[in-house]
């Protein structure tokens, strides 16, 4: 089973000339990023629905191994917020994010801090969520607005879909919101936000994914080689199916044994501390790789 260890977004000016090199083309920003992460989380899919040329050509422009998690779409997450989204599903995953293929790894549902949790709207919302590329499609054939673009073999592709919701209100820390995840199969994200929003380490599915905002201040704030050493160590015991003996969970059942990915986003961009972060956690979980990126933040 693998960890993927990145970045959320890879398009910052701040970044350049201090992680990207200062003569470096914008648009081999995402060819230069992804030879020293494992993954990237897109961000303007959360934003605005992407074009199916668009997934197709980040596909094309990173490494046959490396893989992409997707931000999904704000208007269902803020707008909608979960009810009467239907179609709004239907064009996100028309939108091309299967094109992807190998190197889709995740669906990130971020939801807004003003939005509680309310068992039965969001019961409702799993209902609706695709489990696997073939069902993807069949969803995305009703899109009035994307054609029918998806190739055979993605139609007809039994590859599961993982599906992880990092929650914003307090409401959420329920047992029952996690035993929804469990049954669903859905990740809780366990998201370090310096303190600002709910934290929990309940495993509700067969992957972890981690969203690192920044541990003493929020966006901003890099971290410390302890810090990086205390979330290796989780990492390493999420990934062989066990769980820390301090996990700070809502519910008493241990997760089952077995493997499983793990996906990990440093978030912390403003002042250029997420790619460095990254890459110093990859040192730590794989000592032996000599050919990480070396630099250090300016």
């Amino acid at each position: 089973m693998a960890v993927r260890i990145g970045i959320s977004g890879w398009v910052y000016e701040p970044w350049r000339g201090v992680f990207y090199p200062k003569d470096l083309p914008i648009k081999r920003e995402l060819s230069y990023a992804s030879t020293k992460v494992s993954s990237i989380e897109i961000n303007g899919s959360f934003y605005a629905n992407q074009k199916p040329s668009t997934y197709q050509r980040w596909s094309s422009e990173v490494p046959e191994d490396f893989c992409f998690s997707i931000k999904a779409s704000r208007f269902i997450t803020h707008i909608l917020r979960l009810r009467n989204c239907e179609k709004a599903l239907i064009n996100f995953f028309g939108s091309g994010l299967l094109n992807l293929q190998d190197k889709l790894g995740a669906i990130l549902w971020q939801l807004p801090p003003n939005l509680r949790f309310d068992p039965e709207e969001f019961e409702n919302f799993l209902k609706l969520l695709p489990q696997t590329f073939s069902e993807a499609t069949q969803l995305a054939d009703r899109s009035e607005r994307y054609s029918r673009h998806y190739s055979d073999e993605i139609r007809n592709s039994s590859r599961k879909l993982k599906h992880a919701f990092e929650v914003r209100h307090h409401s959420f820390e329920d047992p029952e919101f996690v035993r929804l995840l469990k049954k669903y199969n859905c990740a809780l994200v366990f998201a370090d936000t310096a303190g600002k929003w709910p934290y929990m380490e309940d495993v509700t599915a067969d992957f972890i994914y981690l969203r690192l905002h920044g541990d003493e201040e929020f966006y901003t704030s890099g971290y410390k080689q302890s810090s990086l050493l205390w979330w290796a160590d989780r990492i390493r015991l999420w990934q062989s199916g066990t769980q820390p003996r301090d996990a700070l969970t809502l519910t008493d059942s241990s997760p089952s044994k077995k493997k499983r990915d793990v996906f990990v986003y440093f978030d912390n961009d403003l002042k250029v501390k997420a790619p460095f972060d990254a890459i110093a956690l990859m040192k730590i979980l794989n000592p032996d790789q000599t050919d990480l990126f070396t630099g250090s933040p300016a």
